[in-house]
């Protein structure tokens, strides 16, 4: 990445920058109940392995830090994520390509090595709550410009003027619009004037952030997946004994070569972010008729709410933009039943077309990588919620379990 040249970015900030005054800067403290992210006492020093992980406190009470002989170093060096290499993926392969942010449980020396390189996102208002994870890259872009303090010791970047959600929003929006401005991040080439929500531990709005900006603070985004099927019956084989059966089949888009994220990958039919203020259900009707034509008045009636999915995502090239940026999501999951006579269809150019795939067909291409990351997760439950994958297939238990992951940070 090229030098950034950080008065270019200053003079791209507003004149009109809100003069708010500055907020008593609280230091970040150590989140008591956040024990995911303190070493516990459980670990087996009989391990070959096992290097004692070491938790400081500055006597200024800031967040811990936490090291081992190695660790740091290591952090900071770590490979961005590649997509699995050729050849057919376990639904299991599936799941860690999309939640691939490494468990503390699992392996808490790698957990530690990307929380000793990510800085963490505060706002003033609230020092104990982290927001989001962020690149040193970033964080180095944010350091001196007005309304946001870097601290490396502390490894933050806190937003430190504005006491309200709008005043919040106005300061984020000036930031990232300046950071457009300069073309420095190739993901903000992705703009789409769409604004997602940030929420505290209290589920209460703190700011909203333009959509292509998100990934680059690291924040909760939210969207909606649906899958639409049809049932039908066909006539059995001669070497299959009695009349017709009947066969699920699933309508799957292919998303348009030229589109900046995971170009001709496979799609679920209908998948799109959820705005601030903007209902699960309203996103829900908007993107169906936005991405696939269908008919408003069935989607409301018809669609059912089956749940959400959640992961921790590492972005890789495939995503656009810079890799190893973050993010953690919570898709809200719909299935529609549509009949046979409804068929979507693309009404913009983001999707190539629709193709309807019966269950081997999909599970397939599922296990050739042919699926978006987080569109084989949505997938892989719905497969779990119909009984098409059950207790006798392999690694079923983690499989469902990891449908559903406890986020870091705040949700709505």
């Amino acid at each position: 990445m090229d030098s950034f040249n950080l008065d270019k970015l200053r003079s791209y900030i507003p004149e009109n920058l809100p003069q708010i005054p500055k907020l008593p800067l609280r230091i970040p403290t150590w989140p008591a109940g956040h024990s995911s992210m303190n070493p516990d006492n459980e670990v087996n020093e009989d391990d070959e392995e096992y290097e004692p992980v070491v938790t400081t406190r500055s006597k200024e009470g800031k967040r811990p830090v936490k090291s081992r002989s190695t660790i740091t170093d290591e952090g900071l060096s770590f490979e961005a994520p590649q997509p699995i290499s050729a050849g057919p993926r376990s639904n299991l392969d599936l799941i860690n390509e999309c939640d691939n942010f490494p468990y503390y449980q699992t392996n808490p020396k790698l957990f530690f090595a990307h929380i000793n390189t990510y800085y963490a996102l505060y706002i003033a208002d609230l020092p104990g709550t982290e927001l989001g994870y962020i690149l040193p890259s970033v964080a180095a872009v944010l350091r001196g410009l007005p309304d946001w303090r870097v601290d490396d010791h502390d490894r933050s970047s806190t937003l430190v003027t504005g006491s309200t959600e709008k005043e919040r929003s106005k300061i984020v929006a000036m930031t990232t619009s300046a950071l457009r401005a300069t073309d420095h991040f190739k993901i903000l080439r992705g703009w789409r004037d769409e604004l997602y929500p940030v929420y505290g531990p209290k589920r209460e709005l703190l700011f909203s952030i333009e959509r292509a900006a998100s990934a680059l603070f690291g924040i909760v985004t939210y969207g909606v997946h649906m899958t639409a099927y049809t049932r039908s019956k066909r006539p059995k084989s001669e070497a299959e004994v009695g009349g017709d059966e009947e066969e699920m089949r699933i309508w799957v888009p292919r998303r348009a070569a030229t589109k900046q994220t995971y170009g001709g990958m496979l799609d679920n039919t209908v998948a799109g972010g959820v705005a601030t203020g903007e209902s699960v259900l309203e996103a829900m009707v908007r993107e169906s008729v936005e991405e696939a034509s269908l008919p408003e008045e069935l989607v409301r009636k018809q669609a059912k709410a089956v749940g959400t999915v959640t992961y921790f995502h590492i972005r890789d090239q495939r995503a656009g933009g810079e890799t190893r940026l973050l993010q953690p999501e919570c898709q809200y999951v719909y299935d529609l039943e549509l009949p046979e006579s409804v068929v979507p269809k693309p009404s913009d150019d983001e999707v190539e077309g629709f193709e309807l795939m019966n269950v081997e067909d999909v599970k397939e291409a599922l296990r050739q990588g042919e699926f978006k990351p987080n569109c084989a997760m949505v997938l892989l439950d719905f497969f779990v919620r119909h009984g098409v994958l059950t207790a006798e297939d392999d690694g079923y238990i983690e499989l469902v379990a990891r449908l559903h992951r406890r986020l870091e940070f705040p949700t709505v």
